[in-house]
């Protein structure tokens, strides 16, 4: 059963690679063909005249387009280099600006809980977090067994008179 889905795992991940093979080859071919229009376009072929005043002349146009294409070279390769250092000069603003917020360390505050809400809440707070403060007084009774409970003494006499318990559960 393993063994049938690594197999099938290696036929998905062929099948992929071969998908991106063909989208690559495909990608590459119309960039082939884009350069080519763009060289029909430029450059037309050329045709050598046989006399010395129309090859000045083509010499001529060809120097003229060679100008041009520089003009514009140059041209590109300014605003790129201007977005180079715009992106290189926000890059260094990330870095100073991630360096200069730290975060502070939190000291502890020891804080009721009427203070805390009272600084969350200002004079909206009206809850009273003290509980005891509404409870009411009861007046406790003491009552007989719990006085004797209490009022043990000394732990060997309790032994002694406890003997018949023990009697009870040894038996």
């Amino acid at each position: 059963h393993v063994d049938h889905i690594e197999h099938i795992e290696h036929i998905k991940h062929g099948c992929m690679l071969l998908v991106a093979t063909n989208m690559l080859d495909a990608e590459a071919g119309v960039k082939v063909g884009e350069r080519e229009k763009f060289l029909t376009d430029k450059c037309p072929p050329l045709e050598l005249p046989y006399s010395k005043e129309e090859l000045t002349e083509l010499c001529q146009k060809l120097h003229e387009q060679i100008d041009i294409s520089e003009e514009e070279r140059y041209g590109i390769e300014f605003k790129l280099n201007l977005v180079l250092n715009e992106v290189r000069d926000l890059n260094i603003k990330i870095v100073d600006m991630r360096g200069k917020f730290k975060r502070p360390r939190l000291k502890k505050v020891r804080m009721s809980a009427d203070a805390m809400l009272k600084a969350l809440l200002g004079s909206k707070h009206t809850v009273n977090m003290d509980l005891r403060a509404n409870l009411k007084q009861v007046k406790k009774e003491v009552k007989e067994e719990d006085k004797q409970l209490r009022d043990v003494g000394d732990w060997r006499k309790n032994i002694e008179d406890k003997s018949d318990r023990k009697k009870m559960f040894d038996s």
